[in-house]
């Protein structure tokens, strides 16, 4: 078996019509996987899946519109159920649907802000993995990958709900590990820092802006998607068979300076 083949595999990506979900379910399917493309807005998730269709399909579906609002139980209940009907089964979970509704100093953020961001940012993981770890084990094999942030590294004055609520994610991957490394389940993180998506665009859109952003990364530039996308594939494949409970932080080199 190649190192970074995902043939035969089913991959299930929230947020996943744009940024750095889009980036990872691209290259997931370039490298031989199934996958669901989910996020709020099914026109997004038909679009991106139509290309990846268009791209790597010979007869059979590659890709999956399926479209999810990460906040609601039910709605992630029918994503996976969907996911079953259309390929089978699910072998790697990416977690990487998240929100931030509020950006100033942490004692002024409203409790419905704070509650959003917990919601999102942790507790839809944690029912995602209550849906999907079952079938992994009865198969003694999965991958679940959450895409946290070095925002859960770093004390923040501005982002820090959504800090928090990155830090938990470490936390609920170690968990899982320990709990599930003995069906042969790894769970892993990816740490991204600043990258260029719209989820961050009032961080980058001017140049001004951008080289702010960007001063004192060692790389001298902010992050793309693509940039991302690399670490899903290694840790979604054999290459990534020995790795769990870790966090992979992407960040041209932000937090060493």
């Amino acid at each position: 078996m190649q190192l970074f083949d995902l043939s035969g595999k089913v991959a299930l990506v929230t947020g996943s019509s744009k940024g750095i979900g889009e980036a990872i379910v691209r290259r997931l399917a370039e490298h031989g996987a199934k996958v669901v493309v989910s996020s709020r807005k099914a026109d997004a998730c038909e679009k991106v899946a139509a290309d990846i269709n268009g791209k790597y399909s010979a007869g059979n579906e590659t890709a999956a519109a399926i479209p999810c609002n990460i906040n609601d139980k039910a709605q992630l209940r029918a994503l996976v159920d969907a996911t079953h009907e259309t390929f089978g089964k699910i072998d790697v979970l990416v977690c990487n649907a998240a929100l931030n509704p509020y950006f100033g100093p942490g004692m002024e953020i409203p409790d419905e802000a704070f509650d959003k961001i917990m919601g999102a940012n942790v507790r839809s993981s944690h029912w995602l993995c209550q849906m999907v770890l079952p079938e992994m084990v009865a198969r003694k094999d999965g991958v679940v990958i959450i895409v946290s942030s070095i925002a859960g590294l770093k004390g923040t004055p501005l982002i820090g709900a959504y800090g928090i609520s990155k830090a938990a994610d470490f936390q609920l991957a170690r968990n899982l590990a320990v709990e599930y490394g003995p069906h042969n389940i790894r769970v892993n993180c990816i740490a991204p820092g600043l990258v260029k998506t719209d989820f961050a665009r009032a961080l980058w859109e001017t140049p001004e802006a951008e080289k702010r952003s960007a001063f004192g990364n060692p790389l001298q530039r902010l992050g793309e998607p693509d940039d991302i996308a690399g670490a899903a594939v290694f840790l979604a494949s054999r290459a990534g068979a020995w790795m769990t409970g870790q966090s992979i932080v992407i960040d041209g080199g932000t937090t060493i300076t």
